[in-house]
């Protein structure tokens, strides 16, 4: 097998790949703003529920959750398996493991933000739900951009881990091109694929950031 059907061949699971990422970006950056908001509320049990969420996504390796997400229908429910449940599964799985860790990086921001500015607010006759969405989330957004990208660019290398219940991506179709043709090319253009990506988005995060320096602390 040529190169360049190795390269079309991981190019499809490349795109698998993508999707992962996109949902997964999709999903978790919204759901972990209310996870920050709970693990901060001044309500004891709701605190405690996303403490415990967030300490249970972050502790346990992303595949078992995997595992768990995939498994746990037909174990606990006894609902049958189907040909999307792994997809599914793997989505949901992705989302929920980032919320947490997105959570965590919104809570650092927030609390970042000195306590003058709400009082200041508060004079001003903001609301608290305008002075959180115009007051500090713009100046969260800016603190936490570098912390966030790290996690987006951990996330590009961790779609690799949807091979572990089956889902077709990139990684897993290497790695039965590695077995087929007993090549590490398919490794080698693999890693271009995923350096390349890792790559446009360390561009694009890199403007976003410059677009926000019209803000100064």
């Amino acid at each position: 097998m040529d190169i360049s059907t190795m390269a079309g061949m991981l190019l499809e699971g490349f795109g698998v790949s993508a999707q992962v990422f996109a949902l997964t970006l999709l999903g978790s950056i919204p759901l972990g703003i209310p996870v920050a908001l709970a693990r901060l509320s001044r309500f004891k049990p709701l605190q405690l529920l996303a403490r415990a969420f967030i300490s249970v996504m972050r502790g346990t390796p992303l595949m078992l959750q995997m595992f768990a997400v995939y498994f746990a229908p037909y174990y606990v429910f006894g609902i049958q398996l189907t040909t999307q449940s792994k997809w599914q599964a793997c989505i949901i799985a992705f989302i929920i493991n980032y919320a947490a860790y997105f959570a965590e990086i919104y809570r650092s921001g927030i609390q970042s933000i000195p306590r003058g500015q709400y009082e200041a607010a508060e004079v001003l006759g903001y609301s608290r739900v305008q002075t959180f969405a115009r007051i500090v989330m713009p100046q969260v957004a800016k603190r936490i951009l570098p912390a966030m990208g790290n996690e987006i660019i951990t996330l590009v290398k961790d779609t690799s881990l949807a091979f572990a219940i089956g889902v077709a991506e990139m990684f897993s179709t290497a790695k039965a091109l590695v077995a087929s043709q007993r090549s590490m090319m398919p490794f080698a253009i693999s890693a271009l694929f995923y350096w390349g990506f890792n790559f446009l988005v360390e561009i694009i995060l890199g403007r976003i950031e410059k677009k926000m320096d019209y803000y100064h602390d």
